[in-house]
This record gives C-alpha cells, structure tokens and sequence, in this order.
C-alpha cells in the first residue's frame, strides 16, 4: 500500500490523470502483446495449438495475389479489454505491420533475382579484373622463355647443384631499366601443380620468407584467377621498407604453367610515408614436369624458370653486387621453403585462398601461344660467360667504400640522382683502390 500511495504522490506532482498514465503504457502493451504473437508463430514443435490458424493468416497477409484492397485484420485479434480507452493506437500499430509486411512482399516480387545480377554485372567486372594481367603478358613470358625476346644477351652468373635440387643463374643489363635475372632450377620429387600452388601460397610464404611482414589480397576474379595482392618487404632498420601492389595470374597448357606477377597501379591504395612503393617490378615463372636425375629420365621433377627485374631504389650496381653474393642463400631458402610445403599439403587439410586461386587457370594451346608471341620466327637471345665480374671480398677497403655507399644510399633514400652520385663516388674510390693494388 505503501508502494501504491508513493506512485500516486508522483503521479499528482507530474499532473498525469490515470487514464493518461494508461494511455502511456498502451505502446508498451501493445508491444508486448505482438512479441507474443511473433513468439507463438515461432513456437516449438510440442506446442501444437492453433498453429495451422496462425499460418494461414500471416501466408495471407504476405500473398499479393490474394490481398485485399483494404487493410486485412488477420494478424492482429480485436484489442482486449481493458484498452477500451486506446483503440486507435492499437489499430494503427496492426496496420503498420501489415503494410509493412506488404511493401516487403512488393519489394522482394519487384528487385531482380541474385542470378539476373550476376549475369548483367558481374562479368564485367571479370573483365576489368583480368584486364590487370593481359595476352600480352604472357605472350612476353613465353618469348622469355623461348629466349626471343630481342633483349641483350645473358651473362652466366651462377651453376651449383645439391642432392634434390640444381640452378643456374645469369644477369642482363638493358638499356633502359634495372638488371634482369633469369634462372633455372630443377626440384626432384614434386609435381608442376604443387610448386605452382607454393609460389602463389602468401600464407605460406609469411613462413619461409623473411622479407615478407605482410601479405594482403586486395581483389581476385573468381573466373580467371587473376588476384591483385599487397606485400610489405622488411628492410634494414635505416631503409624504408617496401611495398608492393602486385597482378599475377596464370595461364596453363597441358601441364606448362606460365605464372604472370608484376606491379600494377592501384589508385585505393595510396602511398605511405613510412613505405617506399615499388613501382617497377616484374617476376615471373614457367613451371613444367622435367626428368630426373634419379629416375632414370622419369619426369619426376620440376623445372622452374624464373624472370625477375625490379628497381628498389638503391643504386643498380650495389644491387647486382648484392644478388650476385646472395642468390645461392636464397634458392636454398626457397628450396627449404618448398620442402616444408610439400610436408604440409601430403598431411591433407584445407588450403588456403591464395593457393585456391593459383587452381583457376586460363586455358591455352601452346602451339597457339608460341605463334602469337612470335617465337617461331624470332633470333634466339645469345648466353655469354661473366669475363670482368671479379670476386668482391679481397680488398677491405673497397668493401668498406662500397658498405658505407649502401647505408648512405638506403639513409638518403631521396631520388635516383642521389644514389647515383653515390654510385659514382664508390666506383672511382673502388677503382683507385685498384690501381693502387700492386701486381
């Protein structure tokens, strides 16, 4: 009684009559009386009680074919007593559901099926996607391949072998443009298909590869596998790191894979202040089956035939220096990296997205290939042997000139005017230390 006398003594304060204080619970009843109807249409099984009626009475309010012209008042019951006072808001609040119920219907019945979406939208975003990585880009790799691409001529840098893998190297210099690398290795006891998945496997390659801090996918084509993807590359503490926006796709023929990846412009991204964007970036493989050692010319092997060129911002010669004294650590690295992955996918498991986008290749007839890139016609590109690259490690003081010119080149970090007068300044004080060098 205490209670009831309180509620009374705020009641006379706000000045609110009783049946106003009825009227404002009104919504609230109202409310709760349609969270009972939603609950008993959505009643259990062993509730069985009236659940034909309700059915038919809410499939009646969604059916445009069987709608009347009028508001229907088939969902909601009459209001009960006690809300003699309220009549008006409890019928505005029934049609609301069911005019909203119906503009539902209408809107589902009137927006175009998912499939009618696909068919006039979709496609040709494919087309913008695969657009990234063309024709033209693998009709490039296979003149690579074929040695008929018209460049210089290859410089043999590099040819050492272990028990289950072998690799040759060798070094251009175009006219325009940082060095090419190409090389060739063989791996024993893989497939084709499984060493196409590695190298498309960012997940994987977080693992193995060291550079490499991040990898993100950015967009894919689900219809020719062309992917856009992210990578951050870890540099010494005085560089910026690098980053890259990389298109890549693959075509196959038979069980030749011509794997495209290189830089592409991608205006979402902006650039960083922190990272140094690389812009001028091409890496590229033909994977194939190829005879063992072992196996008495069992195709039992794979060959890998890699195209790499990219300019990181650091003078080109201090770069080639740097490729020259650390490529056999880094097919090694990639070797072990393989092996690991070979592990993994004979234990079974999901794969992950990357190396299911590597599994969606364009089709294409090598014969067909070969004829639109021109290599049938084309002069084949001449292999020399290295004559003046001499061993950098018998003078301490050109390795000092030449150290100092790598911290100076990635500190400034500034323009390629900079890094070219370091350049300079490092080749003379190296070829002075070489005259003076006695004989």
């Amino acid at each position: 009684m205490g209670l009831i006398g309180a509620l009374h003594e705020i009641l006379e304060m706000v000045k609110i009559e009783y049946t106003d204080f009825v009227m404002l619970l009104g919504p609230l009843w109202t409310a709760f009386l349609i969270g009972i109807v939603i609950g008993w249409a959505w009643k259990p099984k062993w509730a069985t009680f009236g659940q034909e009626k309700l059915n038919s009475s809410v499939s009646k309010a969604l059916d445009l074919s069987s709608m009347p012209t009028s508001p229907a008042r088939s969902v909601m019951s009459p209001p009960l007593k006690g809300f003699s006072s309220a009549p008006s808001l409890f019928q505005g609040y029934e049609a609301w559901i069911i005019n909203n119920a119906v503009h539902n219907a209408v809107q589902k019945r009137l927006s175009p099926s998912p499939i009618e979406f696909d068919d006039q939208s979709t496609s040709q975003m494919n087309e913008k996607k695969s657009d990234v990585v063309a024709q033209e880009d693998v009709e490039h790799l296979c003149r690579l391949v074929d040695m008929k691409d018209g460049g210089p001529s290859w410089i043999h840098m590099t040819d050492r072998s272990t028990p289950t893998m072998t690799n040759q190297a060798w070094r251009r210099d175009p006219k325009i443009g940082p060095p090419q690398y190409r090389s060739r290795t063989v791996y024993e006891d893989v497939t084709p298909e499984l060493v196409r998945d590695f190298f498309w496997d960012d997940e994987f390659r977080l693992k193995w590869d060291d550079m490499l801090s991040e990898a993100t996918t950015l967009d894919e084509c689900p219809t020719t596998g062309t992917m856009v993807v992210q990578w951050i590359k870890k540099f010494p503490f005085f560089c910026k790191d690098r980053e890259y926006i990389i298109g890549r796709r693959i075509w196959e023929s038979g069980r030749f894979y011509y794997c495209v990846t290189k830089g592409v412009p991608y205006p979402s991204i902006p650039r960083h202040g922190k990272l140094r964007r690389v812009d001028n970036y091409y890496s590229s493989w033909c994977i194939q089956a190829a005879e063992s050692r072992h196996d008495n010319g069992q195709l039992s092997a794979c060959e890998v035939q890699l195209f790499h060129q990219e300019d990181m911002g650091i003078p080109w010669e201090i770069a080639k220096l740097a490729v020259r004294k650390g490529i056999w650590d880094t097919v090694k690295n990639i070797e072990s990296g393989l092996r690991a992955y070979q592990k993994q996918r004979a234990l079974g498991g999901v794969i992950s997205r990357p190396a299911f986008m590597a599994q969606i290749n364009t089709k294409i007839s090598l014969e067909y290939l070969k004829a639109s890139a021109g290599t049938d016609v084309s002069s084949q590109t001449a292999v020399v042997t290295a004559s003046d690259d001499k061993p950098f490690g018998g003078n301490i003081r050109n390795l000092i000139i030449v150290g100092g010119s790598i911290l100076l080149a990635c500190t400034l970090d500034r323009g390629y005017l900079v890094k070219t007068i370091i350049s300079g300044v490092a080749n003379k004080f190296g070829n002075a230390g070489k005259k003076s060098k006695p004989k």
